[in-house]
């Protein structure tokens, strides 16, 4: 154990954040009597916790099975199948709800605290912290990190006496000009090169101008080549939103800024109904709607006014009535809602679900116990690995499993020392 009377720690935790505080608890339970250490440079720690899901905090995800729920990341896909055996969403859930947090499961699978209130996430996490005896300072930069002779790891710290710990973690957040990533390259390690991950789209178009606010709940998105969800997708006013949108950009992340954000899109407001489909049931409607004026009959569960602003776009008067749609503009209203064609000129950032790929190189870690495979008793969890998964949970699942297996591995360690 570490000396109690000096600054010296058996685990120093750079990064106050979900990662950096799960991993020290998990430390702490397992290894009750460390001296652990969490530094933090904001005034606050867990920060992202206290905004995500728009206050509400989406804790995990409800996929259980990890061969289907390694397949919602982007990038450490691969990396995480096993760890997900060990650690998943079950585990998290249930760890939660023995330390005093009820959690509900939402129809769309994401998980929050039955509270509606991020802060109840931040309350158990700082209990259990003060519970395991955790010390946290904030307000604390961390500005380097570096090893000694006698293997003890060196922590600069800004306007402060460096502190020394037999063991290290990394929890630092996005690599985006991030100290983490300054003290991974001085330990060795490569950097995948930071690219946001979670964006929404900018579109300067009349056809969706005063529509904000509107969704459509199957929609499907196609970007560049390969590129291609489907979900809501949402009109807001500087463009498009909601998770096709955001499930495009995290998987075409690096596709997209090599692109510098400028391409086009195509827009299926129709989910998986291809343009014969439509065609076929606008045929169909000319026959069985003989009164029904074609801009008060919206089809296809889109919204009233998207379904008129397609009307318009398609040139069929408002009082048009189907019997007299004529075929060449029932073809092009099938095109519109089947293949909406938008040009993407910039992107803007998802405050709630803010994500960045690019990381501490994977295949440098061993993800069976996140230590780093060149310097001993260095560890990494959370986002300062090149690991991002889409919306719904899914990043903080990638903290809670990577921070659990770290805090064991290290709580082991420090008994066999």
């Amino acid at each position: 154990m570490a000396n109690p009377d000096a600054d010296e720690y058996d685990l120093v935790i750079a990064g106050g954040g979900a990662a950096g505080f799960f991993a020290a608890i998990t430390c702490a339970e397992a290894s009750p009597g460390a001296r652990i250490l969490i530094l933090e440079k904001a005034r606050r720690v867990l920060g992202k916790v206290k905004i995500s899901g728009g206050g509400r905090c989406n804790v995990t995800n409800g996929c259980q099975d990890p061969h289907e729920l390694h397949k919602f990341y982007p990038r450490g896909s691969k990396q995480l199948l096993g760890p997900f055996h060990k650690w998943g969403p079950a585990e998290t859930m249930a760890w939660f709800e023995d330390h005093g947090v009820p959690l509900k499961v939402e129809a769309d699978h994401r998980v929050f605290p039955q509270s509606d209130n991020s802060q109840t996430i931040i309350n158990c996490l700082t209990h259990a912290a003060n519970k395991g005896k955790i010390e946290v300072r904030k307000q604390t930069e961390v500005t380097g990190a570096s090893m000694d002779k006698e293997g003890w790891f060196v922590i600069a710290v800004k306007n402060e006496e460096p502190l020394k710990a037999r063991h290290l973690i990394l929890t630092l957040g996005g690599i985006r000009n991030s100290i983490g990533a300054s003290i991974a390259t001085k330990f060795g390690h490569r950097i995948q090169p930071a690219a946001p991950s979670l964006f929404t789209f900018i579109i300067k178009d009349s056809r969706l101008e005063g529509l904000q606010g509107l969704s459509v709940q199957a929609g499907r998105v196609h970007a560049a080549k390969g590129l291609e969800a489907e979900g809501p997708v949402l009109i807001t006013h500087w463009g498009l939103s909601g998770p096709a949108i955001l499930r495009v950009s995290a998987w075409g992340a690096r596709q997209l800024q090599e692109m510098d954000y400028h391409f086009e899109i195509s827009v299926n407001w129709c989910g998986n109904l291809q343009e014969k489909d439509i065609n076929e049931k606008l045929n169909q409607l000319r026959k069985t709607s003989p009164r029904q004026a074609i801009a008060n009959d919206p089809q296809f569960n889109i919204p009233t006014r998207l379904w008129r602003r397609l009307i318009e776009c398609t040139e069929i008067g408002t009082e048009l009535r189907w019997p007299h749609l004529p075929r060449q503009n029932a073809q092009f209203l099938a095109g519109n809602l089947t293949d909406c064609r938008f040009k993407v000129t910039g992107k803007s950032m998802n405050k709630d679900e803010f994500v960045t790929c690019g990381g501490i190189h994977l295949d440098e870690i061993n993800f069976k116990t996140m230590e780093s495979r060149l310097v001993d008793k260095l560890y990494c969890a959370g986002e300062v690995l090149d690991i991002d998964g889409i919306t719904g949970g899914f990043n903080f699942q990638a903290a809670w499993t990577t921070a659990r297996i770290a805090g064991e591995a290290i709580a082991e360690s420090i008994s066999n020392s």
